[in-house]
């Protein structure tokens, strides 16, 4: 009888061990959660989903041509002054006094000269000066077939210049040939670029950057984008700036932006910056990145 009454006795003691460890621990963990939940929520970078303007390219090379150009054939021993070559000027300058006439700009450009042998003119004594008027640059690409639907006139383009690396020249195809070089394979366009302040050099070699399939359409940063296998998530800010975990279809990338195709809606707000910091369910506070 005693055996069994120690028994219960210690059957007793060892459930109210139990309760007590299970009610200390749910004690530690409610103090913990509260004090842990007084902190404020963490400030993430948001961005206002918005329509940015998307194309797809094409790029090639060119030499860099004149809109206009002039070249005048004069003797060395006839110059009353030293030509200033180099020196922009409008029609209508004298860009050479001679002692026999004065030639006079019949447009407005930069004055050059062309080099040549004296053998070409048949005397060491002659001199070609040249006049480009390069505020309008042309220059003429080779574009592969495969391209012939899209290339079209008036299809916008960018050009770089090694001398300007960081600067982009806008311009457009002026004309495409009708044909396609069989020896090539390729299409003839030419382009028009604006070259305003004559910084392209009348033969530079340009990269050429065509635009085409352009379109407005929404837009998320590259750094929003969270991968799992062929899908892609973003989290998005919902009612009392919750996080949602929500999956996107994507399109173009252009300039840092991906084109979405589905999964959001204009004036939608998803975390554009430091994903690891947060998970789905989380509150935070939102800090707009400026557009």
């Amino acid at each position: 009888m005693k055996r069994t009454k120690k028994i219960t006795t210690a059957i007793i003691i060892f459930f109210l061990i139990i309760v007590v460890i299970i009610v200390g621990r749910y004690a530690i963990g409610l103090y913990f959660k509260k004090k842990f939940s007084k902190r404020p929520p963490p400030g993430v970078i948001v961005e206002v989903i918005t329509n940015k303007s998307f194309s797809q390219s094409l790029e090639s090379y060119c030499t860099s041509l004149s809109s206009k150009t002039a070249s005048f054939k004069i003797k060395k021993d006839e110059l009353l002054e030293q030509i200033s070559f180099g020196k922009k000027v409008n029609k209508g300058d004298i860009i050479a006094k001679l002692s026999s006439k004065t030639i006079t700009a019949p447009f407005s450009g930069v004055i050059g000269k062309r080099g040549i042998s004296g053998s070409s003119l048949g005397s060491e004594n002659t001199i070609i000066l040249t006049l480009d008027d390069s505020r309008k640059i042309l220059c003429d690409l080779k574009i592969p077939e495969v391209y012939a639907a899209i290339l079209k006139k008036d299809l916008k383009l960018r050009a770089t210049f090694s001398a300007y690396k960081d600067k982009t020249y806008e311009g457009k195809i002026e004309s495409v040939a009708s044909r396609v070089d069989p020896q090539t394979r390729s299409i003839l366009a030419r382009a028009k670029i604006n070259n305003e302040n004559s910084e392209i050099i009348v033969g530079s070699l340009l990269e050429i950057e065509i635009l085409y399939n352009e379109k407005n359409a929404l837009s998320v940063p590259d750094t929003s984008i969270m991968y799992e296998g062929n899908k892609k998530f973003i989290y998005k800010i919902i009612e009392n700036n919750m996080i949602k975990k929500t999956e996107v279809e994507t399109g173009i990338r252009n300039s840092g932006n991906l084109e979405v195709l589905s999964g959001l809606n204009e004036g939608d707000k998803i975390i554009a910056e430091g994903l690891t910091k947060v998970r789905p369910g989380m509150k935070v506070k939102p800090i707009i990145k400026s557009q």
